[in-house]
């Protein structure tokens, strides 16, 4: 398979994971699209959607998949989105579209996180694929200065501006043997809204397209 089929194959999988009735957590990116056009086929079995992105948001409406804000919910049964790059501990990094920061929240909110991916993004060791941390703009070379100390190289997504209204720093040089770890002390750094990695709260299970089908891979 491609590697758009196989996204395409493991989007389509997560479809089980959805319980009829439910307003689901949707990811972003090429890949939560594949899901989202999934999703479309049974807009008639659930509620609707929070949508992690402005773009995600446009896409579940032009589907006729009903949007709710975060906030006006109790509860969130299932988050399906994509990875940048994934270990089999299944902690992630996200944030290549930009979106981290509302990936990240709909992420803590959810009783399960779905990840699906195909198999080039799975990595023995994260932090080939830049890193994103998403920054207030005073606070952009404090922080540079800050992520280099870690031993990181960061450079500003140039012409982006999140849908928070904050920029981008890619973080690239680093290979992150304890995400947690890194996780937490990027946290620490004032005028750093979040960060990519996803290590503290990882997928639960992730649906991984493969050449001869997909892969589950669980907690």
């Amino acid at each position: 398979m491609t590697q758009d089929e196989q996204k395409r194959a493991a989007a389509e999988a997560a479809i089980q994971y959805v319980p009829e009735n439910c307003i689901v957590g949707v990811g972003t990116g090429s890949t939560a699209n594949y899901f989202i056009d999934a999703l479309a086929r049974i807009k008639h079995k659930i509620e609707g959607a929070v949508a992690s992105s402005e773009a995600t948001s446009s896409r579940l409406a032009a589907h006729g998949i009903r949007v709710f804000d975060l906030n006006d919910i109790d509860s969130l049964t299932v988050y399906i989105d994509g990875a940048d790059e994934i270990n089999r501990d299944l902690q992630m990094i996200k944030g290549g579209g930009g979106a981290l920061t509302r990936e990240k929240i709909v992420a803590a909110v959810a009783e399960t996180f779905v990840c699906v991916a195909d198999q080039n993004k799975i990595v023995q060791i994260l932090g080939k694929f830049p890193l994103p941390v998403e920054v207030i703009p005073m606070a952009r070379s404090h922080v540079a200065r800050q992520i280099m100390r870690l031993g990181g190289q960061p450079a500003l997504r140039e012409g982006f501006i999140t849908d928070n209204g904050n920029i981008i720093l890619d973080v690239r040089g680093l290979q992150i043997h304890h995400p947690a770890e890194l996780e937490a002390s990027l946290d620490e750094i004032t005028g750093i809204v979040t960060n990519g990695l996803f290590a503290k709260r990882g997928a639960d299970v992730l649906l991984l397209g493969t050449d001869k089908g997909v892969e589950t891979i669980s907690r």
